[in-house]
């Protein structure tokens, strides 16, 4: 296990009790995350599910939690509006604050994105903000809402389809759409900004995230989602989404405590609770090793034999490049494939007791697959 998760709730700004999931990392904390979801989804989507899993791995605890009227989280949707969204996510910073430690990475999904570069430049702490499939301007949403949308102005509410499905929207919902601007915001903040974007993305243009990155302050950067879908339902879209956010943080976020320790004396420390799941630490850089599906393990990452074969990989890659370098050789990329094949039987033969006796045989050996 990489992780704990638990449930939760806290205060929204105006009162709601809003459900909530904390994941914690296992092993020494490096940083917090907030996430925030897209309009009308929830916690619970499968990307913001792959990306809290990929945070806590590189040591960060993640809160995410379902803005009012949504999921579990009180109040009415009805009542919902971009600027109590916003000030709902600043509740949730200081309750991550108040439990963990303050937040140092804002990630977003959709409008969930434009929340988060509205509140990034009003939070102490904050280094870096990652949006996927941002609009720029949040009176965009109006376009996705198929109803009588003058009745809303004219009787303070009606009900609208979003997405297949039915809410009741109120005024000032609309009334605070148009009036939100995200891009004002984060040409105030002064960290790193990630802007994710599909460029077949049907619901929020490729033209947003233009005029997000355009609004944004170096350090800034754009990744192309190429054929993903706007909800990133494509698990290796979501994926893909997961690692690269955790990588592009960790580059701007603080070094995990441990990191930078000189090599001499350094060592892995492995950790495993259950299955073969197993926590990998050294010199504050986490890893997860794992086995396949059809011998117990669930795949999470490489198993030990996929470490030894890029260790051999990436030795000898270095070793090239070190040599080149010396010669003064332009090389280009150098590319190095290990291939191994598991064979347990084999070896087993000289697996060796407590006592440091070989037992010549395969007995002793609970290697998976025997």
């Amino acid at each position: 296990m990489t992780s704990t998760s638990s449930t939760c709730t806290f205060s929204g700004a105006r009162g709601q009790d809003l459900a909530a999931r904390l994941e914690r990392p296992v092993g020494p904390l490096r940083g917090a995350a907030l996430f925030a979801h897209c309009f009308t989804c929830g916690k619970d989507l499968r990307v913001e599910r792959q990306l809290t899993a990929a945070l806590t791995r590189q040591g960060f605890a993640v809160l995410s939690f379902d803005f009012a009227g949504l999921g579990r989280s009180g109040g009415e949707f009805a009542d919902s509006s971009f600027t109590a969204d916003v000030a709902d996510l600043r509740a949730a910073a200081d309750y991550l604050t108040e439990t963990v430690t303050a937040p140092s990475l804002l990630v977003g999904h959709s409008l969930g994105g434009a929340a988060v570069l509205s509140v990034a430049p009003t939070l102490d702490g904050v280094r870096a903000v990652a949006t996927i499939g941002a609009p720029a301007d949040p009176g965009h949403v109006e376009h996705l809402l198929d109803g009588d949308l003058e009745a809303v102005r004219r009787d303070g509410s009606a009900p609208v389809t979003i997405a297949g499905r039915t809410f009741t929207v109120g005024r000032s919902f609309l009334e605070e759409l148009e009036q939100g601007d995200p891009r004002e915001r984060i040409a105030g903040f002064d960290g790193a900004t990630l802007i994710m974007h599909a460029p077949r993305d049907e619901l929020v243009g490729i033209d947003n995230a233009e005029i997000l990155y355009h609004a944004a302050r170096h350090p800034k950067s754009f990744v192309s989602l190429d054929d993903a879908d706007h909800l990133v339902t494509d698990p290796d879209d979501a994926t893909y989404v997961a690692a690269v956010i955790a990588a592009w943080a960790g580059r701007y976020l603080p070094a995990a405590e441990g990191r930078g320790e000189s090599y001499e004396g350094a060592g892995v420390t492995a950790r495993n609770t259950d299955g073969f799941l197993t926590t990998l630490d050294s010199r504050g850089s986490f890893l997860v090793a794992d086995e396949p599906e059809d011998v117990g393990g669930t795949e999470q990452g490489p198993t030990p034999y996929d470490y030894l074969a890029m260790s051999l990989a990436s030795c000898t890659a270095m070793t090239m490049r070190m040599y080149a370098d010396r010669k003064d050789w332009q090389v280009g990329e150098l590319a190095v494939e290990v291939s191994h094949e598991r064979v347990h039987a084999d070896d087993c033969v000289e697996c060796e007791h407590t006592d440091g006796q070989s037992t010549g045989s395969t007995a002793c050996c609970t290697c998976p697959g025997d």
